[in-house]
């Protein structure tokens, strides 16, 4: 599947990184992404391979899982928006840093194990508001981390068979065991989900020309005078996209 996908839809990387290491920190590790995946027992490496939906057989696999889930999801997040797939392939003790999705995500442990350490969504203490606003108007997913963070949070051992649910924008980072693993991502977009990230960017454009917006309300509220607001605007060409 990674010599099948697209260079773009490939992020790979040296995998010995502290918990608060940014994305431009992470080294690359000088193999190609077929020899990553082959020899990942011993290399140190992390690789996501995302919207592996792109491939047939895949597409079919994620509407499948995410099919089984519909009639519980549906009636708490609206319509499943976006269906979206990510497969990662760790190295024994890696760490994904610090940082958070804009999806509604479910993941699945097939192959070794992992740690989730996962954060309150929404609680300015663990990912300040302008980081939310500058991550919806394009900036990266990493998310500054101090050690006081530690033990504010929700922990989940992952082994084969096990699942978490990652709620939107939750903060998190994870840790790989001492054998290889393979966890597959099955995510989905909601409207809400969608009016969340346009508030955030609505407030990114207030807050450069000097005012101080409210955060968003969290789930189930939004903030929709100020969705509609930016969505009509945005549509007539008056903000960016």
């Amino acid at each position: 599947l990674g010599e099948a996908l697209p260079a773009s839809n490939i992020e790979y990387n040296k995998s010995d990184l502290p918990v608060g290491a940014q994305p431009d920190d992470a080294p690359k590790n000088g193999l190609s992404i077929g020899d990553t995946i082959r020899t990942i027992a011993e290399n140190q490496s992390w690789c996501v391979l995302k919207n592996i939906e792109v491939m047939p057989a895949y597409r079919q696999l994620l509407g499948d899982l995410l099919g089984e889930l519909r009639d519980v999801v549906q009636p708490r997040t609206g319509e499943m928006l976006t269906l979206q797939g990510f497969v990662f392939v760790s190295s024994p003790a890696s760490m994904t840093p610090y940082h958070f999705d804009p999806e509604h995500n479910i993941l699945l442990q097939l192959q070794g194990s992992k740690t989730m350490h996962a954060f309150p969504a929404g609680d300015l203490r663990f990912a300040a508001q302008v980081q939310h606003e500058r991550y919806h108007t394009g900036s990266h997913r990493g998310l500054p981390w101090d050690d006081s963070f530690a033990g504010h949070e929700f922990v989940a051992d992952l082994t084969p068979g096990r699942a978490v649910l990652m709620p939107v924008m939750a903060p998190h980072f994870v840790r790989v065991g001492p054998d290889p693993s393979i966890s597959l991502s099955i995510t989905w977009r909601s409207e809400w989900s969608y009016k969340e990230a346009d508030a955030h960017a609505a407030n990114n454009w207030l807050r450069a020309r000097g005012f101080s917006p409210a955060m968003p309300p969290r789930w189930p509220d939004s903030a929709d005078a100020k969705v509609f607001a930016w969505r009509v605007a945005r549509k007539l060409g008056l903000v960016g996209q």
